[in-house]
């Protein structure tokens, strides 16, 4: 496993949003489950997974990794309200090591609208 790909895990386990911001290109693009434009930058990117790791965090752990040297495909696992979150999240690293792409996708459709209606609440937060 590749040492950002290390670091991402080390962000998620500790909740790290500092790592985190060393971890993202300034050019990050996020690309969300629930919004149709792909989120572009570093500051827009850092807001999205830091609610994230706010909204998905009741049992969120990642079941399957598929990697490759700048890629890695996670699964994901967790629950919101009673309702069982399955997602993965698609990540890509630039030269440097950075994360410059982060692609989620959600399952269940219900999961999907918890997911929107949480992280919508937690960004109303962070943006405030």
């Amino acid at each position: 496993m590749n040492k950002s790909l290390q670091a991402w895990h080390r962000v998620v386990a500790n909740q790290d949003t500092a790592l985190l911001r060393e971890l993202l290109a300034e050019d990050c693009v996020f690309l969300s489950p629930v919004v149709h434009t792909p989120q572009r930058g570093r500051d827009i990117t850092l807001m999205y997974l830091t609610g994230a790791m706010h909204v998905l965090q009741d049992g969120f752990h990642y079941q399957k990794e598929i990697v490759d040297d700048r890629h890695a495909v996670l699964e994901f696992v967790c629950e919101i309200d009673g309702v069982q979150v399955n997602g993965v999240d698609i990540i890509s690293f630039d030269e440097a090591g950075k994360i410059c792409e982060f692609k989620v996708m959600l399952r269940p459709l219900k999961a999907i609208n918890r997911v929107h209606e949480k992280m919508r609440q937690m960004l109303e937060q962070l943006s405030a």
